[in-house]
């Protein structure tokens, strides 16, 4: 079935929209990431949909359940999968709306691909036929003492729990992220982690570093000459090891570089891109009224895979 998707995909190169997956465990950032991308590309050329609308159960008749809902069981992973083979055909889907505010399911809401569809989650990488409908594949991964603190922050700040509560869910999702969560690193095609740098006794507030392992499962840009030119304390590109021991370059981007150095690294990645317009604000900022350059060459990286996979219509699917 998978090898059917991409070659049915393959023939019809000019109605298909761009598929991106960002998976990764919860408050993670894929929303953020995500949220980002939308503003760059312009919310009329982007389908950004979240993959936990498929949740089987609301927030309350989980309480019985012996799962979570990061297990497969506690969503329609089968729908999801058929809803994301249409997508990636061009077609619309009538999607149904998990609302997180609320723990409740909504009505179902009509959702037609434009030119890039962007699918985040907990599970869009779960199957071999979710996955054989992207392009590119992003697993993001922070250590877990910062995306506990991040989950921490998010549930008592914006749903209304109690830290202890959020404590208590964590440790009880865990064997569920480690067996359906984490896996889906295997699969993508590049690796994000926010995290401080190791060994360096930076200021508080300084921005945390970010470290994208790039693949070779699909192409990614020529950085070289933008290397070459930048300023070392923003940006460096080295050779390393996956954890399956298979080399990888890993793409090290520094939250303690000045500004205006970062800065000029995010303008030489967009002058590649061939858009012809600003470099776009909404790029690093994390909706807080706070920034973070990291953040913003990393969804740079994003974009120009995005538009490239456009431009050259190859349109290689990501997973096996």
């Amino acid at each position: 079935m998978p090898k059917l998707i991409r070659m049915e995909r393959a023939r019809d190169k000019q109605k298909r929209p761009v598929m991106m997956a960002i998976a990764g465990d919860s408050a993670a950032g894929k929303t953020t990431l995500t949220k980002g991308l939308v503003k760059a590309l312009g919310p009329e050329r982007v389908t950004a949909i979240c993959v936990d609308d498929y949740h089987r159960y609301d927030r309350q008749e989980r309480k019985t359940l012996p799962f979570t809902a990061l297990h497969p069981d506690c969503n329609y992973v089968e729908i999801m999968e058929q809803h994301l083979q249409l997508l990636a055909m061009g077609e619309p889907i009538l999607k149904p709306v998990y609302d997180h505010d609320t723990g409740l399911l909504a009505r179902p809401e009509l959702v037609e691909p434009r030119d890039f569809v962007i699918v985040e989650g907990l599970l869009p990488l779960h199957t071999r036929i979710s996955r054989a409908c992207f392009d590119i594949a992003v697993y993001l991964g922070p250590p877990e003492e910062i995306r506990r603190k991040w989950k921490i922050a998010r549930d008592t700040q914006k749903r209304g729990y109690q830290p202890e509560q959020v404590a208590a869910e964590l440790e009880r999702r865990e064997p569920e992220s480690a067996a359906y969560i984490r896996p889906q690193r295997a699969f993508a095609d590049l690796v994000v982690r926010f995290a401080p740098i190791a060994g360096r006794d930076d200021p508080p507030n300084t921005p945390l570093s970010a470290e994208l392992l790039l693949r070779p499962t699909i192409r990614h840009p020529g950085l070289s000459t933008i290397l070459d030119s930048s300023e070392r304390r923003s940006i460096h590109l080295k050779m390393s090891r996956d954890e399956d021991g298979r080399p990888c370059d890993a793409l090290h981007v520094h939250g303690y570089a000045p500004i205006e150095e970062s800065q000029v690294v995010q303008k030489a990645i967009w002058s590649r891109l061939g858009v012809d317009a600003e470099l776009p604000d909404a790029l690093g900022d994390l909706g807080t009224g706070q920034r973070s350059e990291p953040l913003g060459i990393t969804q740079l990286l994003l974009l120009y895979h995005l538009l490239d996979a456009q431009r050259s219509g190859s349109h290689q699917a990501a997973a096996q």
